[in-house]
């Protein structure tokens, strides 16, 4: 479980075998077996050397998520500890959805979800796109709109975005629970 707080933007410097290097992410406390949110997907540490650490990337994590196949930066989060504080939203890790980037304007940016995650994004709502929690401002379709502040733009990827840009999407974990519990007619 995450918050979906980034702590560190590493970057992948070799995709097979898969290795990162964790940057300025706090490795210390991190082993073998540990799971880390990278770009929104939960993987699992395989080896640790330095600031470098490799993972098993399954085709399945390759076919449901977007920047995991080429080097390059990529936001990193450890596994949530029960006493942490939860300054995001619940975040499991699994991406639901590969999203696009339509435009950025200022703060204000602009995602188009697919079908299948587009029905749990809701206004005031959360939503993880690339490893950030984030609170949904508007919903028109599909479409949804964010807000970045100058601090996430600063300490995540999601700068780095052009329009058209494939985003990570992982719907808010409540809003798929309520959906069991009371399904759509």
């Amino acid at each position: 479980m995450f918050t979906g707080i980034v702590q560190a933007v590493g970057k992948i410097v070799s995709v097979k075998p898969f290795v990162l290097n964790a940057g300025k992410l706090p490795l210390a406390d991190v082993k073998v077996g540990d799971s880390i949110c990278v770009q929104g997907a939960c993987l699992t540490v395989t080896k640790k050397r330095g600031k470098r650490l490799s993972f098993d990337l399954s085709q399945e994590t390759l076919e449901c998520t977007s920047g995991l196949d080429r080097p390059g930066p990529v936001n990193l989060e450890k596994a949530l500890r029960l006493a942490d504080r939860l300054g995001g939203h619940l975040v499991t890790g699994h991406v639901d959805g590969v999203g696009h980037l339509l435009q950025a304007k200022g703060s204000v940016y602009t995602f188009r979800a697919p079908k299948s995650v587009a029905r749990y994004v809701a206004p005031k709502g959360s939503i993880c796109i690339d490893g950030v929690s984030l609170t949904v401002n508007r919903v028109r379709g599909a479409d949804f709109e964010v807000n970045l502040i100058p601090h996430t733009l600063k300490v995540t990827t999601l700068a780095r975005l052009k329009p058209g840009a494939e985003v990570n999407l992982e719907a808010d974990l409540l809003a798929r629970y309520a959906e069991r519990k009371v399904p759509p007619n």
